[in-house]
């Protein structure tokens, strides 16, 4: 039995959420998003939350009911809160700047790395070696800020690179001579 898909998912004021057929369309104050479950699940909307109920027949309904939940949930909190990744450029001249709807990173390459800005998501750079992503779209967000970070991963050695604000680097020992 899925212990996260028979959750309720409280719907806070300001929030419409409209079910037709298997398209749940949640909007608030931030924004719309849209998702479109699979088959084996149900989505019943009562006053003041949303329950996600599964076909028992069917192999694989509780792994498909537990991850509908999950992502109508991450919608919810997302046209109401919204999601921030932020992420550091650690590094002698490693620097980004946003012009428009694009993102240029300087990560000891010959030229800037240039990454377009999906509509939805927004970036703010605090003192050339900060980035701000924030978006409504859990998802989106996280694969913007992975798709910056895999340009200059953090180094074990010095810790040059690019990683999340709260993300670890293990440093390795350098090469010592006797």
């Amino acid at each position: 039995m899925s212990r996260i898909g028979k959750l309720p998912i409280p719907i806070p004021a300001g929030v419409k959420v409209q079910i037709q057929g298997r398209r749940v369309q949640v909007e608030g104050p931030k924004g719309k998003l849209a998702y479109e479950h699979n088959a084996q699940v149900a989505v019943a909307q009562e006053p003041g939350r949303l329950l996600v109920s599964r076909d028992d027949a069917q192999a694989g309904a509780s792994a498909q009911q537990g991850l509908a939940r999950t992502l109508i949930n991450n919608m919810v909190v997302g046209v109401t809160k919204g999601y921030v990744r932020e992420l550091d450029i650690i590094g002698v001249g490693f620097r980004a700047e946003v012009k428009g709807p694009t993102l240029f990173v300087t990560v000891g390459f010959t030229q800037p790395a240039e990454i377009a800005v999906p509509p939805g998501i927004e970036v703010r750079v605090d003192k050339n070696t900060h980035l701000v992503v924030t978006g409504i779209d859990k998802r989106l967000v996280g694969q913007f800020a992975a798709n910056v970070r895999r340009l200059r991963p953090p180094e074990p050695y010095k810790g040059k690179g690019i990683k999340y604000t709260e993300e670890k680097v293990r440093r390795k020992e350098g090469k010592t001579s006797a």
